[in-house]
């Protein structure tokens, strides 16, 4: 009996070693980030490298507003992150809900087709989508950044999501539903939106760091700096005559303060959304 509780205690001892030196490795990167974003120019490049800056200078984080109107590059970022996940969680909800509980003609062929364009790469339809926004006049604005994004490959990866969830959920609900005098409308509305809130948390953290992170789309669709979004206006800092790191770092501490915020508060129900598999 001691041997088989001192064995088990050896093995969450090792499990927790091996997850303290992952985590490690994975912190790394971050770790010399905010390092990087509270140095001078000239330390940035010392060796060996300075892990603890000397002077610490906080200045930097002043400096990066002083320069750039940073402040209007995080609101855009956020209100088109805010937009696409609200839009993708709403249309990705009601296409799974349909693709799991209601039957029609060649419903499992269409959802096959709609999930086959997932595996269309965004620089093949790049050049027919530039061409049809500019002529509908949505060149140089941000709605190319937020209504392709809902209906496209992330929302198809939503609606795959939340079909999987919808069909773990017994028929009995949708069945006593009907018998309580609810149309499929009813029966989404009160019934299955209220439990899904594990499916809504996840796909809501992979569509704001998607969005959040994007850099392709902006760059081709927006010309005007006062619209440009976090990962674009870092392009900002970098000129002829070098890159100001010590900024870009400071700029990439502030943009990263937000996603580690969400997924904290929301990382409970972002592991229920994916192991769930159906009712408690």
């Amino acid at each position: 009996m001691n041997n088989n509780r001192l064995n088990r205690t050896i093995l969450i001892v090792n499990k927790y070693i091996i997850l303290i030196v992952i985590s490690s490795i994975i912190l790394v990167p971050f770790i010399w980030m905010l390092s990087t974003s509270l140095k001078t120019f000239s330390n940035i490049f010392l060796f060996p490298p300075q892990w603890i800056p000397s002077p610490i200078a906080w200045e930097n984080y002043v400096t990066l507003f002083q320069k750039s109107p940073f402040h209007l590059y995080m609101f855009n970022s956020f209100y088109i992150a805010v937009l696409v996940t609200i839009g993708a969680c709403l249309f990705s909800s009601l296409a799974g809900y349909a693709f799991a509980k209601i039957k029609f003609p060649f419903r499992n062929a269409i959802f096959l087709i709609l999930l086959s364009s997932m595996m269309i790469p965004t620089e093949s339809t790049a050049i027919p989508l530039f061409i049809w926004f500019s002529k509908i006049g949505f060149i140089d604005t941000h709605l190319p950044l937020i209504f392709p994004p809902m209906l496209g490959a992330a929302g198809m990866f939503g609606v795959f999501l939340f079909r999987q969830f919808y069909i773990a959920l017994p028929n009995e609900l949708d069945e006593a539903a009907k018998i309580d005098g609810c149309n499929p409308w009813m029966t989404y509305w009160r019934i299955i939106l209220p439990i899904s809130t594990p499916t809504f948390a996840t796909l809501s953290i992979f569509t704001v760091l998607n969005t959040w992170n994007d850099f392709f789309e902006p760059l081709i669709y927006l010309n005007s700096s006062k619209l440009y979004t976090i990962p674009l206006a870092l392009s900002l800092f970098t000129t002829e005559s070098g890159t100001e790191w010590h900024l870009i770092m400071s700029a990439s501490v502030i943009a990263s303060l937000p996603l580690l915020i969400i997924f904290f508060l929301a990382q409970r129900k972002i592991i229920e959304g994916i192991a769930i598999t159906g009712l408690k």
